[in-house]
């Protein structure tokens, strides 16, 4: 790393990892097709995470101007309402939207994370930018646009992710939501390498949330505008890196004073493979669960026991439950749940739901469902362990499964039998089933928000390919405006 003097004054040059990404975003040609359509698969699911969100009151209550009344006419749209922003509260909005119901892809290594919230930040910024060009009279930003910097944007959150672990000194993976929105949304305006790298430098010298709002006992709904927080900040950080704010090169390997001694427990980045598009063409979707991704399978597990169980509650003894490392560290929970944060990050809820009534939606977190006495009087009788052969699959490049096994046993001696299962409909290797999944929860999210017209419109434009991708954001944007 640079900078080993701590007394200098001299400038050192930049962080090299900050240089790559710079690199990466300026000058890497996206030329995988499969990374284009999963990205479009994505765009779709992600709008409609936003459109499922707009139906919960408590996410509706963070959308607007930070302020009331400051709004910005001909600004960037909030998809579902009439707001008109600029676009780092945008920003802000959009990113709350996509990530509330915790319905959102996913990506699971060493750290874990949702790449799809740096839409907070591209659609918001995209938006302002395509508006802005039509007023002047110059070239709007494309769909297509969109989709490579959303590429780009996953690329630098998940290659990240596969081998730096946040989590394991209390930070929360939101920061690499900063950091590649930074990037990204620096490049949108026009900002070539030297304002990228500053811009960069500015959100690692951020720091980090906690991840104390994930975990207990203090789980609360932070987490679901943690995302959106993070990108209204890195759009804040792209706006000021434009105006030719002085950036900060070594920013992570200062001694004492950088990132990597302060809050990284003075560890060097490690990197799994070059930035191209591996992160997009291997994201998981979350299709049929708004449940924490490393339960996906053990929900799926449970929905498989339901009809053996429904009818024989009172009869079960225990509930053998394997999983992976990270599973249980995360979501292996005991005791009182407080809020719906609580429960939809307890592997033993989002069990004992499915087992019970035969489905799991975010509705089943609210209160009135978790009252419901069968639910805590199942997850008391929950074993909770980890398999290695599970812990192994989830870190293999190749692989990245995701597996559980779900066993009940009953009073008699008798049990139903272990379901196990190593990947969730979303994962890559199900994308031929996952994917008329994943369009019927676009096409029903939009049915419940947008009026009937709108839904029509939508549906022919995406379904064509060509005309959707050559589309002005902009236009797409409208069709989202009640």
């Amino acid at each position: 790393m640079s900078n080993p003097d701590i007394r200098s004054a001299k400038r050192p040059e930049p962080d090299p990892s900050m240089v790559d990404i710079a690199n990466y975003v300026t000058d890497y040609y996206i030329g995988s097709s499969e990374a284009y359509t999963t990205a479009r698969y994505m765009l779709f699911d992600s709008l409609a995470c936003a459109m499922l969100a707009m139906r919960h009151p408590e996410c509706v209550k963070h959308l607007g101007p930070l302020v009331p009344g400051a709004s910005m006419p001909g600004g960037a749209r909030v998809p579902g309402t009439q707001h008109e922003l600029d676009p780092a509260q945008a920003a802000y909005n959009i990113g709350v939207q996509v990530r509330w119901l915790d319905f959102n892809d996913t990506w699971l290594a060493a750290e874990w994370g949702h790449p799809s919230d740096n839409l907070g930040t591209i659609l918001a910024v995209g938006d302002y930018l395509s508006r802005k060009a039509e007023r002047e009279g110059r070239k709007p930003v494309t769909v297509r646009d969109i989709l490579t910097w959303a590429i780009k944007a996953h690329e630098i959150q998940g290659c990240y992710a596969l081998k730096n672990s946040f989590n394991r000194v209390g930070l929360d993976h939101v920061i690499l939501v900063r950091l590649a929105s930074s990037a990204i949304a620096t490049h949108m305006m026009g900002g070539g390498k030297e304002e990228i790298i500053t811009a960069v430098s500015h959100s690692w010298a951020d720091g980090g949330a906690l991840r104390t709002y994930r975990h207990a006992p203090n789980a609360g709904p932070r987490k679901s505008w943690a995302a959106g927080d993070a990108c209204r900040r890195a759009v804040t950080h792209a706006l000021n890196a434009m105006k030719g704010c002085v950036g900060y090169p070594s920013v992570v390997s200062a001694k004492t004073w950088g990132f990597a001694d302060v809050a990284f427990k003075g560890k060097e980045f490690e990197f799994e493979r070059p930035f191209g598009s591996y992160v997009m063409e291997n994201i998981l979707f979350k299709i049929s669960y708004p449940a924490e991704f490393h339960a996906q399978t053990a929900v799926e597990c449970a929905m498989q026991l339901h009809p053996k169980v429904a009818d024989k509650l009172d009869q079960i003894e225990r509930i053998a439950i394997e999983t992976q490392e990270a599973g249980v560290r995360i979501i292996d929970k005991t005791g009182p749940l407080d809020n719906y944060a609580d429960r939809d990050h307890c592997l033993q809820y989002m069990v004992a739901v499915p087992l019970i009534f035969g489905r799991l939606t975010a509705e089943d977190y609210q209160d009135a469902v978790a009252a419901d006495p069968r639910i805590d009087a199942l997850r008391e009788k929950m074993e909770v362990r980890e398999n290695p052969d599970f812990t192994r699959d989830y870190f293999d490049p190749e692989k990245r499964y995701i597996g559980n096994s779900v066993e009940v046993f009953f009073k008699d001696g008798s049990s139903s039998g272990k379901v196990s299962i190593d990947t969730p409909l979303g994962h890559r290797d199900r994308r031929g089933e996952g994917i008329p999944a994943l369009l019927a929860k676009f096409e029903a999210a939009m049915a419940g928000q947008l009026p009937a017209k709108r839904v029509r419109q939508l549906l022919d434009l995406t379904g064509d390919t060509s005309r959707f991708e050559a589309t002005p954001i902009h236009r797409f944007m409208d069709l989202f405006t009640p």
